[in-house]
């Protein structure tokens, strides 16, 4: 069952080989349960099957019921375009079979990813000491990181580990960060913002009015938030945070991203006092799934919460400086070196590409706002500040938008899905992709 395969080897290297290819890749359908359960029963027996006609379930049946993410016709949720690049290189990491825990067993590969690591961390201005490790998303981000923020906070506060805390959070935070704090055991002291922007002001008027004894021990900041893109005030965040003796998180899993592009660097302004910070390479910097980075201000805070103790761990433990340990910076143990093809993706096209490809999508936001004012049935919700563009279909209400999105995935036009804004569905374009084209979206805006 180990041994290598020839004609095995061949036949999946020529399919990915044609799926590498595609250039557009198409959309494809969702799939048809039934149709599914049919071509998949009785396949997995305990004699097995031709490599080549299982292949030929996946191409032919199993494949076309995906949704293709990487297709710049794919404006939907945050989509994702990863580089030819970086999937040839996850091919790579898979072959290779990396147990990326420990410097021990991986250094070359840790090497690397912390290179990746460096980058992200001088463009959000992080100082020096800065570190972490890659993780599968944004929810293990959040979750690694905030789990940080309350230990720390209950060691400097003297509280024991059932002992009521609070992190501030605004309406507009990610679900993931709610569910984090769910898990966690942790209260989330919503505050109440205007127009959907979290500000220093917002934080420290909330906290001012708040008679609940619990101590607010942390602040979840967002860059970029996930419907509407929207960046918070990072700054007067983090000059609250500091006054107020705050953990100070950043959630960057979708915006991050646009740290590297110049017309809206200044929108960041304040991530670097972060005490942590997620932004996730499988979204907006052409990583494929799954890829999250996390950093800490100070790595140390990260390494006394999540450093596992066992026997048979006590081998990669040393005092070494140099050695590094991506398994004691989140809560999990085994792990693959999911940043390198993130690395041999940026050594191979360089940051400047980066740059424009991020730039790209910003344009396309800006072109696409552009149309829709122009268009007599069509009204722009606001102004997109990243890649995110939210408008209103005059007369409309949800289901013809659902209509509409249906009609657009069966032609092939696009994958749209409708959203909602204040209470109202509405429609919504995420661009990420550096090929979708101002035509695209006329072809789309048409449909309307």
């Amino acid at each position: 069952m180990h041994t290598y395969d020839a004609r095995l080897a061949e036949l999946v290297f020529d399919y990915m080989r044609d799926r590498l290819q595609l250039d557009p890749v198409p959309l494809d359908h969702p799939g048809d349960r039934e149709k599914l359960d049919a071509v998949l029963n009785g396949l997995l027996t305990a004699e097995g099957h031709d490599p080549s006609s299982v292949l030929s379930v996946y191409a032919d049946h199993l494949a076309p019921a995906v949704i293709s993410c990487d297709s710049p016709r794919f404006l939907s949720f945050i989509p994702a375009a990863p580089t030819k690049a970086a999937l040839l290189f996850d091919m790579v990491v898979s072959c290779a079979s990396l147990q990326g825990i420990s410097w021990l067993e991986a250094a070359g590969a840790i090497a690397a990813e912390n290179q990746v690591l460096r980058l992200l961390a001088d463009l959000a201005g992080m100082p020096a000491q800065a570190g972490g490790c890659f993780v599968t998303g944004g929810s293990a981000g959040n979750l690694s990181a905030l789990v940080v923020a309350r230990d720390t906070a209950r060691r400097r506060l003297g509280l024991g580990p059932y002992d009521r805390v609070r992190i501030a959070v605004s309406g507009q935070a990610h679900s993931s960060v709610h569910n984090t704090l769910n898990i966690i055991g942790v209260e989330a002291f919503v505050v109440p913002t205007a127009d959907h922007r979290f500000t220093g002001g917002d934080l420290r008027s909330a906290l001012a009015r708040d008679t609940d004894t619990a101590p607010v021990i942390g602040v979840v900041a967002t860059a970029g938030t996930t419907n509407a893109g929207i960046v918070d005030d990072l700054a007067g965040i983090a000059d609250a945070a500091r006054d107020l003796g705050l953990w100070f998180h950043v959630d960057g899993a979708y915006g991050g991203a646009g740290l590297f592009a110049p017309s809206v660097r200044r929108r960041y302004d304040g991530i670097e006092h972060a005490d942590s910070f997620v932004v996730d390479p499988h979204k907006w910097l052409f990583a494929p799934f799954d890829c999250a980075a996390v950093l800490y201000r100070e790595p140390h805070l990260a390494k006394a919460v999540h450093t596992q103790d066992a026997s048979y761990l006590d081998v990669i433990h040393t005092d070494a400086p140099e050695e590094w340990n991506p398994t004691d910076y989140a809560y999990h143990l085994t792990r693959r070196a999911r940043g390198l093809p993130l690395w041999f993706s940026l050594a191979v096209h360089g940051t400047d590409a980066y740059r424009d490809a991020i730039e790209a999508a910003l344009a396309s936001a800006r072109e696409a706002a552009e149309q829709i004012r122009r268009h007599p049935r069509l009204e722009l919700i606001r102004e997109p500040e990243l890649s995110a563009v939210l408008f209103r279909r005059r007369g409309w209400g949800p289901a013809d938008y659902d209509a509409w999105s249906k009609r657009l995935l069966a032609g092939q036009v696009a994958f749209v899905t409708p959203t909602s804004w204040e209470g109202e569905t509405v429609a919504r374009f995420a661009f990420l992709h550096p090929g979708t084209t101002p035509a695209i979206v006329t072809e789309i805006l048409n449909t309307l």
